[in-house]
Parts: structure tokens; C-alpha cells; sequence
């Protein structure tokens, strides 16, 4: 951190120093877990208030660049990854590789079941029919940030349980039959706590978020195929949603 403020421009001495700390961060030279000076060695170096400092530290805190440890000091936090599964229909693995980072998953259950009463009204099926199972953990560089609980009709979807779903994603092979592969995903989208379930999956701390989607995925004919609900690390998971005005 050797570059300086100018202060002959018309740009905030906050902003500026903000922006020196998230290029450093950006390039490489403060890592995730590096500690940053403290707001008086900051205040020093550039000849600024420890108000002007603190400002521009807080809004990286608040866009999730930097943490702080209490009696410790502020340190660089593991930036979230950017999912764009929202806004398209496409494999956890291809969203995690284009990112570059490496997905892996764990499958935790895969049986065929009774139908629950909540499914059965989402897929369309009556109460007593038998639908796939299949409950997943999912990674990005070996840290776990989702769990996918998904459901599929047993009649229309059975070769599924021939899969690996260790090494294959779902739609992929949702697609092999033109009866079962997706053509429209409706989402929904919540905010909620975390709860036991999200602490034993996914390293989770008591009182972190967890992003909640629910996803009902339609064939061509409009039928429902798949019902899924994901939960997101709240801390390591943000979503982009473009959208355009005609």
C-alpha cells in the first residue's frame, strides 16, 4: 500500500484510499486473511483524519471486502462468488469452472420415496405416488456453499438412478430425454436464518443468513420435472439479476 492520495482533485480522500486498498486486494497483494494497517498507521502514511479512514474501511466492511475481529484488527475477506444461475438455465459445475474455481459435489441421499404432501401439489402428483430423491452438498474449491434437496417424479425420471451424480450434473441428464429436460425454471427467492442443518452442511455460524431458492423446472409440454430447494451461504454467494426495459 505505497501509492498516495492526491488531494489536488476533486475526489473524496475516503474514496481514493478505498480504492487503493481494493486494488491491492484485487492484485493480489493483500490476500485473503492479511490484516491492513490500523486506522492510525492509515491516518499516518497518508496524511489524512482517522474520520477519512474509517469511512473508507467501513464501506469495504459493508461490501464485503474486509471483516473485523474484535481487539484483533480488519482483515481481507474470501470475496463471494457470483452466481448467475438466477438469470440462466445452466449446471452448478459450468457456473463454478467459468468462475474459475473447481466444483465438486457430495450426494448425501438418492432413494425413491413417497411423495411429501408439499411436493406432490408442485409436481403435479397425486399424494402416494413415488418420486426421486435426491439431496446434495455442493463445493466450490472443497468449501461447502450449497445444499440442494431435489425431488422428481419416479415414473417419468427412474434412469436417473443410474446416474453418478458425483460426476454428472442433473440437467445434463434431465436433457437426455426429450420428456424430462428442463426448458423453464420458475424461482423463488428468500432471505432466512440459518438453522442446525446449515451448521453441520456447510461450516455455517449460528445467526449468518442463508439464501433460499426453490425452483420448479418445466418440460416442453409445461410440465413440472423438477421441484429442488437450495440453500446459499449467505457469506460466500451473491446473485446477479440483469434486466433489460424494451
Amino acid at each position: 500500500m505505497a501509492h498516495q492520495l492526491d488531494k489536488s482533485v476533486p475526489i473524496p480522500l475516503y474514496y481514493q484510499l478505498k480504492e487503493l486498498i481494493l486494488n491491492d486486494i484485487k492484485n493480489g497483494t493483500l490476500k485473503v486473511g492479511d490484516a491492513i494497517p490500523i486506522e492510525k498507521e492509515l491516518s499516518a502514511i497518508y496524511g489524512i483524519s482517522r474520520t477519512t479512514v474509517r469511512q473508507a474501511v467501513a464501506e469495504l466492511v459493508q461490501e464485503g471486502w474486509l471483516y473485523r475481529v474484535k481487539s484483533k484488527g480488519t482483515f481481507v475477506k474470501a470475496p463471494k462468488i457470483e452466481q448467475s444461475f438466477i438469470q440462466a438455465l445452466g449446471s452448478f459445475n459450468d457456473q463454478i469452472r467459468d468462475l474459475g474455481m473447481s466444483p465438486s459435489t457430495e450426494v448425501v441421499e438418492l432413494e425413491v420415496i413417497d411423495v411429501p404432501g408439499f411436493v406432490s401439489d408442485k409436481l403435479n402428483i397425486p399424494l402416494g405416488s413415488k418420486v426421486i430423491y435426491l439431496h446434495r452438498r455442493r463445493f466450490a474449491d472443497n468449501e461447502p456453499i450449497v445444499m440442494v434437496k431435489t425431488y422428481l417424479p419416479y415414473d417419468k425420471c427412474k434412469f436417473v438412478l443410474e446416474k453418478d451424480f458425483v460426476k454428472e450434473s442433473l440437467y445434463p441428464i434431465l436433457g437426455e430425454s426429450i420428456e424430462t429436460q428442463i426448458s423453464k425454471i420458475r424461482r423463488y427467492i428468500e432471505a432466512v436464518e440459518s438453522e442446525k442443518y446449515d451448521f453441520d452442511y456447510l461450516n455455517m455460524e449460528k445467526g449468518k443468513a442463508i439464501q433460499k431458492f426453490i425452483s420448479i423446472g418445466f418440460n416442453y409440454r409445461d410440465e413440472p420435472i423438477e421441484y429442488s430447494i437450495a440453500r446459499y451461504r449467505g457469506d460466500k454467494n451473491s446473485f446477479e439479476i440483469i434486466i433489460t426495459t424494451t
